[in-house]
């Protein structure tokens, strides 16, 4: 045990630093899972810096109050129902034909010579349940249809659908960056889903739009035959099945998201205690509100067109399996975060940086951008951030609206310049045909606008807050 780490600034900082590399080493250089990870460093960390193992790890008769069980089971506790609800939602509204029917309507509102703002909204709308992958998979072929209809650039119609897919999983619930990010900061959902909004809009418009408008006229890649021949094989895959409606569709979507802000200004307006107050409450809790729109999808979009109990059983199962592992990274950063809130080093750490004139919106925003450019993935970029800031800002009594929009700089930071050691990187390469020079000046480039556009729209409201 070295004890001048658990006083010293220096040394905290210093622990800080090299816990936060070795992190990165082990995710990027050897490979080991960042749930893994997390928890090697979080133990080190932890014994390194002077905690007593029975604060670490408990005892045989008081586990359950051990800074292990405490740091997976708070954030666990907050996100895991709501994640899988929010799964369960987008695999539904995905095997239903939602989002065909969105797309279609969209273009059809639009017209062709704007059916790339149409496919950008729709990445907006479906973005909201479905997971960012997802997102791809299920909307892919229809832009490529899209493409090849106008004789354009698949850019020209990727990149708007992908910045909306791509700022809903940064910014908006049920997703679990923002989730998570929400539960280490103590943040209602309400606020995430106004702020989210507030910074996924302009984002998507200047990213998704302005820029994806302009590099689509200047990358000129067709869409591959073997992809029309996936895309037109998926619609005559639905061609038979009669498709939901678009307003049945928007309100699955949109439910859960008007009874969790109904919650949210109920608590405000609302006299506690009252008859009203609870029933706001009561459906307005993010679980409570997801559960009510999963079950009316499994009712409205399957049962009622023809899915047998099978079926949905076996799409439940499906859909879930994906959700295990990030409910560990999620789960291993509440941990890394309790052991840096123990230690002292979050909090070392932000007064460090805050002396040199650095606020706690920025500050949070250059952590997430530097763990997100180092290892590629988000959900451990806002995990890791959110621990390390967390401390501080539990000192400085900021309001819910506050907290939302340093989850917001938090979120921005994860998503920027993604490249060659993020999975969304070959994603979009594989799946648009485009090669590793074509995805960097587009996809990247588009990354990194949303980033910036989204941590200025964030620094801009807090000013006003």
């Amino acid at each position: 045990m070295i004890d001048w780490l658990q006083y010293s600034t220096p040394g905290l900082l210093t622990l800080a630093v090299v816990s936060i590399a070795v992190l990165l080493l082990l995710i990027i250089k050897f490979k080991v899972e960042p749930f893994i990870a997390l928890i090697v460093v979080a133990l080190l960390v932890a014994l390194l810096a002077g905690v007593p193992v029975e604060t670490l790890v408990g005892s045989a008769q008081k586990a359950s109050d051990s800074l292990l069980e405490k740091g997976f089971g708070s954030i666990l506790g907050h996100i895991a129902a709501i994640i899988g609800l929010g799964t369960l939602l987008g695999a539904i509204l995905e095997a239903s034909g939602g989002a065909q029917v969105l797309m279609d309507k969209l273009m059809n509102a639009f017209g062709e010579k704007r059916a790339p703002v149409a496919i950008g909204l729709a990445g907006l709308i479906f973005g909201v349940p479905v997971f960012f992958d997802i997102g791809i998979f299920v909307l892919a072929p229809l832009v490529y249809v899209a493409a090849k209809r106008s004789g354009k650039s698949i850019v020209l119609f990727s990149m708007p659908l992908l910045a909306g897919l791509s700022v809903m999983h940064a910014f908006m619930p049920p997703h679990p960056g923002p989730v998570a990010a929400a539960g280490l900061l103590g943040v209602s959902l309400g606020w995430i889903i106004i702020m989210g909004l507030a910074v996924a809009i302009p984002s998507w418009f200047v990213g998704g739009i302005l820029y994806a408008y302009w590099i689509g006229k200047r990358i000129n890649v067709p869409v591959p035959e073997e992809m029309l021949a996936a895309a037109e094989a998926a619609r005559e895959e639905n061609g038979d099945r009669e498709p939901p409606s678009l307003g049945l569709v928007l309100s699955i979507i949109g439910l859960p998201l008007v009874l969790i802000l109904a919650g949210t200004f109920g608590s405000i307006l609302l006299t506690k205690g009252s008859r009203l107050y609870s029933v706001a409450t009561f459906f307005g809790t993010p679980a409570v509100a997801l559960t009510i729109s999963v079950l009316l999808a499994f009712w409205l979009l399957g049962f009622r067109r023809g899915m047998t109990r099978e079926k949905v059983a076996e799409l439940s199962g499906a859909s879930l399996k994906p959700v295990a592992m990030i409910l560990l990274v999620v789960g291993a950063g509440g941990f890394f975060g309790a052991v840096l809130a123990a230690t002292g080093i979050g909090k070392t750490l932000a007064n460090e940086l805050s002396g040199i004139g650095l606020p706690v919106i920025a500050l949070a925003y250059v952590i997430s951008c530097v763990i997100r450019i180092a290892q590629g993935s988000a959900t451990v970029a806002i995990v890791t951030t959110a621990g390390i800031v967390a401390p501080t800002l539990a000192d400085l009594n900021y309001s819910q609206p506050q907290l939302a929009l340093v989850v917001m700089a938090i979120a921005s930071g994860s998503i920027i310049a993604s490249h060659v050691n993020d999975g969304g990187f070959w994603i979009v390469s594989r799946y648009f045909g485009l090669s590793v020079k074509e995805t960097l000046q587009s996809w990247t480039v588009v990354e990194t606008i949303l980033s910036v556009v989204g941590f200025v729209v964030a620094a801009l409201l807090s000013l006003v807050v």
